[in-house]
């Protein structure tokens, strides 16, 4: 290397090495050494990954924002997903996120690309912006599910599961009639795990009108 060679000039040359190091293989190393670090790397990348995406599916994440701890999470502390029999509890993500991997993936990108940027704007940050768009926001959310066939619900329920003697006759009559029908569980389940929003149509009531099956 030349003595007069600016810092610059040697700059650029190192940049320009490690550049042909990542473009090719290099003689100093051998594949089964890149295979290995490359190996390693995955693993440490996927774990850091698999991590972030099971922390943001915990109830404290859930609720960290006030929004949601002052407003639905305390509705759905009267519920029968929080307090049952069975001491069996769906947490929120049992709810809002599917148990296949791909599905949650998929999940956590409209989270990130649709939901986290009204958080930033503050769309929905007092009492009454949330009430003002409640209906809204529940509409996506069963527009959502219809759309998967309510995988979600179905991370715990499921038509093959239900025991007849279980269940009032007139609930089973509906449920049998909604297999035949083709129909999904948010059909008919609205609005369980957290109050009705005003304005909120017959046809979307969570309990079938009398007379309907």
């Amino acid at each position: 290397m030349a003595e007069n060679e600016t810092s610059g000039e040697k700059e650029a040359s190192g940049l320009k090495k490690w550049w042909n190091i990542l473009r090719r293989p290099s003689a100093k190393y051998s594949l089964l050494v890149l295979l290995v670090v490359g190996f390693f790397s995955g693993i440490i990348f996927w774990g850091g990954f698999n991590t972030v995406m099971e922390a943001t599916n915990t109830m404290e994440f859930c609720i960290s924002c006030h929004e949601m701890r002052n407003t639905v999470y305390e509705e759905y502390k009267k519920t029968v997903h929080y307090s049952n029999r069975t001491g069996v509890r769906a947490i929120c993500s049992d709810c809002h996120v599917p148990k296949e991997w791909t599905a949650k993936l998929m999940r956590k990108i409209e989270a990130t690309f649709k939901e986290v940027p009204h958080k930033i704007l503050g769309t929905i940050d007092t009492p009454e912006k949330f009430e003002a768009k409640r209906l809204e926001l529940a509409q996506h959310e069963w527009a959502r599910l219809k759309k998967n066939d309510s995988l979600e619900c179905r991370n715990c329920h499921g038509y093959e599961g239900m025991l007849k003697d279980a269940q009032t006759p007139t609930a089973w009559r509906r449920h049998q009639g909604a297999i035949k029908k083709g129909e999904t569980c948010i059909d008919c389940h609205k609005a369980i795990a957290h109050k009705k929003p005003e304005g909120m149509k017959d046809d979307d009531e969570d309990v079938p009108k009398k007379g309907k099956t």
